[in-house]
């Protein structure tokens, strides 16, 4: 039986948009406070929201870049999902607030996901079913996180912040038509945070081969094969990711080359950012991406579980690209910051 999904009619993106806070610490910083800063660190530097962003706000500020590409009222959504490990509340769901914010409450569909880092994707999958059943018109998906880590805990050095959304409609609209999905899911216990746990927790052995690359290959692989495509047949593969070896060494196993992956590969610049990481690198191929250019998205959630996509870009993406900030704009707005500024702001110091 084919684990190949694709919807009863076509359906693809029509808008795409990114947000990074324009903050970033380095890694090396974060190493100098607490020793080893002549350590092996996994990453160069992450971003780090202000006090004035969550989930919520930057999922707002993503879901507008996408809708000024899909040329579409926001009133005509029939779906706004977020998904997230770091929805700002426990009960309240983010999404009615980015469907408020948008114009877009009302006759929609709303609610938040939680798949760890694939999220985002979920939401995604969701969308897809929704339009290509023809129960709606319109669907908005977000992956997007202000991730946590323990102070002077591996997270620490790579949890970011950011993400990105996706307006999925019919394919005529298409920037990016779907050719078809694939989801793999275990259960394997390689991160986790409990009820009022405020840091995840890895579960160190189980974080690489039964967990990332595990999932990772196996949806992917599985995909391209029963759709009768192979790595060649790709411009482009993006592939979560939790440091910058993960990836790279995913791709290798494929047999992607490093031309094919680097451009979304992010995680240098802006850390994991857990639900928005694939994501985010999904827009900047988009910005880049012709008409034509095939794209593989591969996710990865702790739990565990990816989701594989193939997307063909279409002859839109030429005049519509250019209607929202590129990925490019957030990646170039930095602003360096010190572990004390940086504690301050991810409410490291919590006082009695």
């Amino acid at each position: 039986m084919s684990g190949v999904m694709k919807p009863k009619r076509d359906v693809g993106i029509i808008g795409y948009g990114a947000y990074v806070p324009r903050y970033r610490i380095k890694t090396q910083e974060i190493a100098r406070v607490w020793g080893g800063a002549d350590e092996n660190l996994p990453i160069e530097e992450k971003s780090v929201p202000g006090l004035d962003e969550d989930t919520i706000t930057m999922s707002i500020e993503a879901a507008r870049n996408a809708m000024a590409r899909a040329q579409i009222d926001a009133a005509s959504l029939r779906a706004v999902w977020v998904g997230s490990e770091s929805h700002p509340y426990a009960v309240k769901p983010s999404s009615t607030l980015v469907a408020e914010a948008l114009g877009a409450s009302g006759a929609t569909l709303a609610g938040d996901w939680q798949f760890a880092c694939k999220a985002g994707t979920e939401a995604m999958q969701a969308a897809i079913a929704l339009v290509g059943s023809e129960m709606a018109e319109y669907a908005l998906a977000i992956g997007m996180d202000t991730s946590q880590g323990r102070p002077h805990d591996a997270l620490e050095y790579t949890a970011g912040a950011g993400g990105a959304a996706f307006v999925f409609g019919p394919a005529e609209k298409s920037l990016a038509l779907l050719e078809g999905s694939y989801s793999y899911v275990t259960d394997t216990p390689d991160f986790f945070r409990r009820p009022h746990q405020y840091y995840p927790e890895h579960g160190n052995r189980f974080t690489g081969e039964p967990a990332y690359f595990a999932h990772t290959l196996e949806a992917a692989q599985n995909f391209m094969d029963e759709m009768n495509l192979s790595p060649r047949d790709f411009q482009w593969a993006i592939f979560h990711q939790p440091n910058v070896k993960f990836p790279l060494q995913v791709a290798a196993e494929l047999g992607f080359t490093r031309d094919q992956v680097m451009p979304g590969l992010l995680v240098n610049k802006i850390g994991n950012t857990y639900a928005g990481a694939s994501l985010i690198g999904m827009t900047n191929v988009l910005d880049q991406a012709q008409p034509g250019d095939r794209i593989l998205l591969v996710s990865f959630g702790s739990g565990a579980g990816s989701d594989a996509f193939s997307f063909v870009v279409t002859n839109q993406i030429v005049e519509r690209r250019d209607l929202a900030k590129r990925t490019a704009f957030y990646l170039g707005r930095r602003e360096l910051i010190d572990y004390a500024k940086y504690a301050r702001q991810r409410n490291k110091l919590v006082m009695n």
